[in-house]
């Protein structure tokens, strides 16, 4: 029973994380508490914004696989705090948990690349620090949520300089494996996807707008933010998850990055229930969700 619950709270934690000019920070790693967890760690620092992460099952100078948790939100809101239950969970199970905050999308202000800039960031600062928290560095995995999945894979198929400063340029931004929970990929093929709820797809394609600026002026943010369009042989394998009724992100956008991943020789694994709609919330199915990735991590990232 007691396994049970703790599957059943990580579940609901994952029902949350799905609704809606740099300074380099040169502290040293915090001393976690006796638990394990360190609260509102700053990595960054942009102009009076701190960008911060919480860290679960902190253990100094162990070498411990590692999970960055990134949350949903269109890309203009949510919080690394809706991520605290999978991610208290899966440091139960051995791994050091990051649920990392990010900017938002602000009218025209922190519009692409100043996301996928930060949690880049994010994880380089982590690699940097590895030993105060005693993560591998060579063992981090990603799980994003909808928006926060389109960053995870942006982690796990590219690694970027944007905006990076000098101390942590040497070391990388690339993850070992992700999970993408229904997470968009190609921008360029979105509009053109059957539209189940046209409610939705107007939202849908208001939020991308938001955060890659209007066409055609800016056409080229919607190549460029697509993790599909950087698919090579050094990319990360992925566990992609979706549901079938999806209206937002329509499963088609899974689909086609499942396919281009596995076409270069990259393991790629898609789930799709297929009477989900966005977000989905039933509790068997984010039952499967859960047991299904902690199965992946621990294979690519404990191996």
């Amino acid at each position: 029973m007691a396994k049970k619950y703790s599957v059943w709270l990580v579940a609901a934690g994952l029902v949350a994380c799905s609704s809606f000019g740099f300074n380099i920070v040169s502290s040293r790693a915090q001393e976690p508490a006796k638990d394990g967890t360190l609260q509102n760690v700053v990595y960054s620092k942009i102009g009076e914004q701190e960008l911060a992460f919480d860290a679960y099952g902190v253990e100094p100078n162990k070498k411990k696989p590692a999970i960055i948790f990134l949350h949903g939100g269109g890309w203009v809101g949510g919080s690394r705090k809706d991520m605290t239950t999978p991610a208290s969970f899966f440091a139960q199970k051995g791994y050091v948990c990051f649920p990392v905050t990010y900017r938002f999308v602000k009218g025209d202000e922190n519009r692409y690349p100043a996301q996928i800039d930060d949690v880049q960031r994010a994880v380089r600062w982590i690699r940097a620090h590895a030993t105060g928290y005693g993560v591998n560095p060579d063992k981090i995995g990603v799980l994003g949520a909808s928006a926060g999945a389109h960053l995870a894979a942006l982690l796990g198929t590219t690694d970027t300089l944007h905006n990076t400063p000098a101390e942590l340029a040497t070391y990388s931004s690339r993850v070992q494996c992700v999970v993408d929970l229904y997470g968009p990929t190609d921008f360029t093929a979105f509009p053109k996807a059957p539209v189940l709820d046209a409610t939705q797809r107007t939202q849908g394609m208001q939020l991308v707008e938001g955060f890659l600026g209007p066409l055609p002026e800016n056409a080229a943010n919607y190549s460029e933010a697509s993790p599909i369009t950087h698919i090579d042989k050094k990319s990360a394998p992925f566990l992609i998850f979706h549901g079938g009724k999806d209206a937002l992100v329509p499963v088609s956008q899974s689909e086609i990055m499942d396919e281009a991943l596995r076409k270069v020789g990259i393991e790629s694994k898609l789930i799709v229930f297929p009477n989900a709609g966005h977000g989905y919330g039933e509790p068997e199915l984010l039952v499967q969700t859960v047991n299904n990735s902690l199965e992946f991590f621990d294979r690519h990232l404990k191996n």
